[in-house]
């Protein structure tokens, strides 16, 4: 599903989906980065653009190229926690899955004292006992209303692209990934995401700290 359901929302009342209107601003992420193969290309798109954006970093990467990772900081984007190893919820127990986390909150709040735990779950899947669990620690869990689908390579750039223009709105948070994977279909949308946010006159800016 590209745009997500209103029923899943309901569902999931105290995940945030999306953002209000009213501020006019659209929320870009980007899973599963730094990588220095594709985030210096898209720190530089939303530069070219003057947006912001937020940056779910996996923690084995952080590891492996801080100083990516210090150029997003650099740039004040928005950080969150995409755990340490990219676990699937559904198929980790409660208890590795909340070490994963914890060991990817470490790496973080190294180069960035009084991270704000903002958490997205790899593939979207987290199961209630440990959303419950992350929540009562004091991360807000950040999902989305408009899936790219970058990923995919069943898809074509163009189709990727309609993904994002048919569904974007005031408020949406939008998932793209900075990953060798969805590099062919990012390297097509993203420039002209934000320039059709710029035509709209839409401001993309990092998540806010509260819904």
């Amino acid at each position: 599903m590209i745009q997500t359901p209103k029923f899943v929302t309901r569902l999931f009342p105290k995940q945030i989906w999306e953002y209000s209107k009213a501020n006019n601003a659209i929320y870009l992420t980007f899973d599963d980065g730094p990588i220095p193969q594709v985030s210096p290309w898209v720190l530089d798109q939303l530069n070219a653009h003057n947006a912001k954006a937020t940056f779910f970093c996996i923690g084995d990467n952080v590891t492996k190229y801080p100083a990516i990772f210090n150029k997003v900081i650099a740039a004040s984007h928005g950080i969150g926690n995409h755990t340490f190893s990219h676990y699937n919820g559904w198929k980790t127990s409660v208890k590795n899955y909340t070490k994963d986390i914890e060991k990817c909150a470490a790496v973080l709040e190294s180069h960035l004292p009084g991270f704000v735990p903002l958490f997205r779950p790899p593939y979207g899947r987290i199961t209630p006992k440990q959303a419950r669990i992350l929540q009562a620690q004091g991360y807000s869990i950040v999902m989305w209303s408009v899936l790219s689908k970058d990923y995919d390579h069943n898809i074509s750039r163009q189709q990727c692209l309609k993904n994002v223009i048919t569904h974007i709105k005031p408020g949406s948070i939008v998932v793209f990934h900075d990953s060798l994977k969805a590099f062919k279909n990012l390297q097509y949308v993203l420039p002209k995401v934000l320039a059709h946010c710029t035509k709209m006159g839409w401001q993309c800016k990092a998540l806010p700290v509260s819904k």
